[in-house]
Parts: C-alpha cells; sequence; structure tokens
C-alpha cells in the first residue's frame, strides 16, 4: 500500500495551468498541440521534452509553462482531444438507422467513419503508445476501452445481437482488440497495403458478428 502512495506521489500533474479563454491564448495552445504532434513523430516520446517543443513553437520553456506544467500534461490533452473525436464517432453511429442496415453495409461504414479519426490524428500511433506507456495519460487509454466497449454493444443489439450484456460487451471488446490495432497499422501503410488490410479487417468482422447474429438467444 505504501509503495502505491509512493508512486502516485511521483505522477505529475497533466492540468492546464489554466482554461484559454483570450483568442490569442486558443491559438497559442492549439501551436503548442499541433507542433508537439509533429515532434512526437519525428522526435519519438523518449526524445520529446517542454524544450524542444518550446523552440519549435519559438517561445521560451517559461512561457511555455505558461499554458501546461510540463510534457505530460500536452500528451494528455493531446490525448483527451483524440478521445473526443472517437466519442463524437461513437454517437453519430448510434444515429445512424442500424435497424435497415445489412451486416456488410453495417461494418463498411463502421469501419470507414473510425478510420477517418485515426487517419485525421498526426502520430495517433505514437499518442496511444504514450497513453499506454505513461502512467499519467493510463487513464485515457482505460477510458478509451471502456467507451467504444460500452457503446459497440449497444449498437450490437440494434442490429440484431440478442445476447446477454455481458457478453456483448465480450463481444465488443475483442471487436476493439480487432480494429484498435489494425487501425493503428493501415495508417502507416501505403494505400495498395491498407486496403488489402482493411478487407481482412473486414473480413475478421463480418465472421464474428455473423456467427453471433445466428446463435443470439
Amino acid at each position: 500500500m505504501a509503495k502505491t502512495h509512493e508512486t502516485m506521489k511521483t505522477l505529475q500533474s497533466v492540468s492546464p495551468r489554466s482554461e484559454p479563454v483570450q483568442s490569442r491564448s486558443i491559438k497559442r495552445t492549439q501551436q503548442i498541440l499541433d507542433v508537439t504532434s509533429e515532434l512526437l513523430e519525428t522526435v519519438g516520446l523518449n526524445d520529446l521534452n517542454t524544450a524542444i517543443i518550446a523552440k519549435e513553437v519559438g517561445i521560451s520553456v517559461g512561457s511555455l509553462y505558461h499554458y501546461f506544467p510540463n510534457k505530460q500534461a500536452i500528451l494528455y490533452a493531446m490525448g483527451k482531444t483524440w478521445l473526443d473525436s472517437i466519442e463524437v464517432v461513437l454517437k453519430e453511429i448510434q444515429e445512424w438507422d442500424l435497424e435497415a442496415l445489412s451486416l456488410s453495409e453495417f461494418i463498411n461504414q463502421v469501419v470507414d467513419i473510425n478510420l477517418h479519426t485515426y487517419r485525421q490524428q498526426r502520430a495517433v500511433l505514437r499518442l496511444v503508445q504514450a497513453m499506454f506507456s505513461v502512467p499519467e495519460l493510463r487513464e485515457l487509454d482505460e477510458r478509451h476501452d471502456d467507451m467504444v466497449i460500452s457503446q459497440m454493444s449497444k449498437v450490437f443489439k440494434r442490429i440484431g445481437l440478442k445476447k446477454h450484456i455481458r457478453e456483448r460487451e465480450r463481444i465488443a471488446r475483442l471487436y476493439l482488440e480487432f480494429t484498435h490495432s489494425t487501425y493503428l497499422v493501415v495508417v502507416n501503410q501505403n494505400e495498395r497495403r491498407a486496403l488489402r488490410t482493411l478487407e481482412d479487417l473486414k473480413l475478421m468482422l463480418t465472421s464474428l458478428l455473423a456467427h453471433h447474429l445466428q446463435t443470439s438467444d
């Protein structure tokens, strides 16, 4: 217990210094996030630090600290923004006429809309790796998984998978593992290779969902 308490004390704060309200502050905050995304892609997580970020933004480290107290806080803000975009996608899927879609239509549409969100986030693979490996960001990784599993289990019920909620959540977790890992691969593949990978993903999803639709209670 003492060890856990000691570990928690060493975690860095991930709260921004203050919420930007003036247009200039909002613009600067977004610039910091954009530059960090670029650096995360080029220099990697381990070599990324506030000095490099401040230099690329064109401000002093002291000025950077007016916005974020440390590197972890910047990465947390990036991760939260990405999670917000995932949440928007999940809500949009809920608004579809799911009951009227064939299985192939559903899979094609759900893969397309989710993949677009992964492609919109620069350095998404490194960001996701940071969410998993950096203790201060681990909560975001857990929130992402819980959100996808919860929402997709509801979606699966509407497309005809009439199993108990716990079973639908189990299937939704498997769906998450299939899709999340594949999207992270596809965003770094050339177009031709990405198309083949996506076809394989859709084949796996079709097999998984078709089986459980046929065996619904």
